[in-house]
């Protein structure tokens, strides 16, 4: 496997060479991903692996794929879908028009479930979605709305049990082994990619989502990426994050209040 040296001696080097920057992130969930690459690429040294890299952009387009993680599904954790549905959504709909950040986006299924909840409240009209990943590939996946179709039936129930009074089948067509979802639904929404960790804020926005993205950072890049959420987030807007994470004892929780039940949003006081 990878010893600390080289992985650092990499990670430096993927930085100067491609301006990707994955200083900040943990080491042990890194590492552990950066070993399962070498493993599969089967080199026969790290500096065999590391040439490859550095000597082809398409090579390394592909292992940021592989060792970025990627695990998503349609309203993913009904709970919180029920609470933007219930909670979050009637405020937005008091806004002339609406724009939504799903920072972290991967390959698309959370920007979609936002567009049903939107559609089903009668606001995706006045909505734009701006959808941002760092991972190139899934952006590409993420446009097309496809996903194979023996996930719908998990969908479907995350959907009911977030609230959906709808038939979800309703917002997709079938084609074999494959679902489309409604280009309707896509037209709301911008696909572009986006680093977090050097890239600036690009908008206002109301509704900011970036859920189970900041467990994979070490503090100081938490730290700066949450600034940047602030400085892009309005006033009296929504920060929705991962299970797992929190704005508890960081620089920005003076000013945000969490809403009163356990999922993890916040609305910014000032």
């Amino acid at each position: 496997m990878i010893a600390t040296g080289q992985l650092e001696e990499l990670l430096e080097n993927i930085l100067s060479r491609y301006g990707y920057d994955f200083t900040g992130y943990s080491r042990a969930s890194l590492k552990r991903r950066i070993d399962g690459f070498y493993v599969k690429g089967r080199f026969t040294s790290f500096a065999d692996m590391q040439r490859r890299l550095m000597d082809s952009t398409a090579y390394f387009m592909y292992f940021v794929e592989e060792v970025t993680v990627n695990v998503t599904e349609m309203f993913r954790d009904p709970a919180f879908y029920q609470t933007l549905r219930e909670k979050i959504l009637p405020v937005l709909a008091t806004y002339p028009f609406i724009r939504i950040w799903h920072a972290g986006c991967s390959t698309g299924e959370e920007v979609y479930s936002m567009a049903i909840l939107l559609k089903e409240a009668n606001l995706l009209h006045k909505s734009i979605l701006y959808a941002t990943d760092l991972n190139q590939a899934v952006i590409e996946k993420a446009k097309t709305g496809i996903y194979p179709i023996n996930t719908m039936q998990q969908n479907s129930v995350n959907y009911i049990r977030s609230g959906g009074k709808e038939d979800f089948s309703g917002y997709y067509h079938a084609n074999y082994n494959l679902a489309k979802f409604d280009e309707g639904l896509a037209e709301k929404m911008i696909f572009s990619t986006h680093n977090l960790v050097s890239d600036s804020s690009f908008n206002l926005f109301q509704l900011i989502l970036c859920r189970n993205v900041l467990i994979y950072f070490e503090r100081d890049l938490q730290k700066r990426v949450l600034e940047l959420f602030d400085q892009s987030l309005d006033s009296l807007g929504f920060l929705a994050m991962g299970s797992k994470e929190s704005l508890r004892f960081s620089s920005i929780a003076s000013h945000y209040q969490q809403i009163e039940n356990k999922e993890k949003i916040w609305r910014k006081s000032r």
